[in-house]
């Protein structure tokens, strides 16, 4: 048998500032899942994975260190299925990346796929964990699932456009940079052993889109402006007006909503809506209404590509380009650390998942949860499937305050939500 030509890839623009921001405990990563109706076998799952890797030589590849910039390699063979722990998210040490930057989990009916940031997004990762849950249906029960609604063929070989760094591509003319102020972030008592806590609220997607819509605006802007609500209130109970910080939320948009791109590697900006609560007492009509604006505003196709340029050109400058890699690192690593300081939390909204009919039938529920970031102690992702909004809260201290103020607001909202978590001993940390 003809052995497989493996490829090497440049990291894409976005993707540069991961390996540098990392420290000791910490990495960027993020977890898609999909709970199925039967039991998952962990030999089938390892056959499936195996089946379905060369479709995928940009996410299915380990970090590789050049002298002058990190690189992505395709690996020839998948990492070993794993039962998963009893946290979610647990360290992906770098040098476990440098040999995998991805790791494949099961949970009795659940499957799970941990990504390394820099390899793709979450739009790219649900496409590779939404087509590994078909091959294993296919291999499993013997379904037919048609290659449909983001399940990839996988005897197609890999389209050159599916693995292209768009973001030179659709940068602007000009660029468009700016620095906010720091923000409020909570503190608390940390974790023991890199624990983190998840809780997951779920929600009726109907009740939830028509709230919003009765404010003017959509699930993720609602979410936001509660969640600046949220962070207003405990920002009054511990700080002295004096001291005050605003108040913003990191967003991450995927840019395929905005330009035609069918890459599967990284393609996302930021905004970062927010308010200064000191300069009024903000009702949530007004925040929904300020974060609605902003992002109105930041979100324009123009504006959006202006931005990409400004990051584009960074890279561009030849001193730049030949500098060794630890220098980058030391440089990437101080911007990312104050660029995190610029929001309280993450809210990435990876949206509604749809399947085909024959592969619906048998899943119950996906999520999806972020790492938490590397300055502040707490983060959140929603997902929805089959009617249901997964808001997943993870958090590496031990006190909820943070779930407790959010979550009742929505519940004064006269929003139903049913609570499940990992709090608990070791062996309970399982959701």
């Amino acid at each position: 048998m003809k052995k497989r030509q493996l490829r090497w890839m440049r990291l894409d623009n976005a993707a540069k500032l991961f390996p540098a921001s990392r420290r000791r405990g910490w990495n960027n990563i993020f977890r898609l899942s999909v709970t199925l109706d039967e039991e998952i076998r962990p030999e089938v799952l390892q056959k499936a994975l195996e089946s379905i890797i060369p479709r995928f030589p940009s996410i299915a590849v380990r970090m590789r260190r050049g002298m002058f910039w990190y690189y992505l390699e395709e690996i020839d063979s998948p990492p070993k299925v794993i039962r998963d722990l009893c946290c979610p998210l647990t360290h992906m040490p770098f040098d476990d990346i440098m040999k995998c930057a991805f790791r494949v989990l099961y949970y009795k009916r659940r499957i799970a796929v941990e990504f390394f940031h820099s390899i793709t997004d979450g739009n790219g990762g649900l496409i590779f964990l939404k087509t590994l849950a078909a091959e294993y249906l296919r291999l499993s029960g013997g379904y037919e699932i048609p290659c449909e609604q983001g399940v990839f063929d996988i005897h197609e070989p890999p389209r050159e456009e599916e693995l292209a760094d768009d973001f030179p591509r659709f940068a602007g003319k000009y660029s468009l940079s700016g620095k906010a102020p720091r923000a409020f972030q909570l503190s608390g008592t940390p974790e023991k052993y890199l624990i983190s806590n998840l809780l997951i609220a779920e929600l009726e997607t109907p009740e939830v889109l028509k709230l919003a819509r009765s404010y003017g605006a959509s699930l993720t802007e609602f979410m936001a402006a509660v969640m600046l609500s949220a962070y207003i209130d405990l920002q009054a109970e511990r700080v002295p007006e004096k001291k005050r910080r605003p108040v913003r939320v990191f967003i991450p948009t995927n840019l395929r909503r905005v330009f035609p791109s069918v890459t599967l590697r990284n393609f996302i900006l930021y905004v970062t809506p927010g308010v200064d609560p000191r300069l009024c007492d903000y009702t949530l009509e007004q925040l929904i209404a300020e974060v609605h604006g902003q992002m109105s505003l930041e979100l324009k196709p123009e504006k959006m590509a202006a931005r990409i340029r400004a990051n584009v050109r960074l890279e561009q400058i030849p001193i730049v380009r030949v500098l060794p890699v630890f220098i980058k690192d030391a440089v990437m690593s101080a911007v990312s650390a104050d660029s995190e300081k610029q929001t309280c939390i993450t809210i990435s909204n990876l949206g509604l998942v749809k399947l085909p009919e024959e592969m619906a039938r048998h899943v119950e529920r996906f999520g999806f949860t972020l790492n938490i970031k590397r300055t502040a102690p707490n983060n959140c992702a929603m997902i929805s499937y089959g009617g249901k909004l997964y808001i997943e809260m993870i958090r590496s201290i031990r006190e909820p305050t943070l779930e407790r103020k959010f979550l009742l607001k929505l519940r004064e909202l006269g929003l139903h939500i049913k609570v499940e978590s990992n709090y608990g001993s070791a062996d309970e940390r399982r959701v």
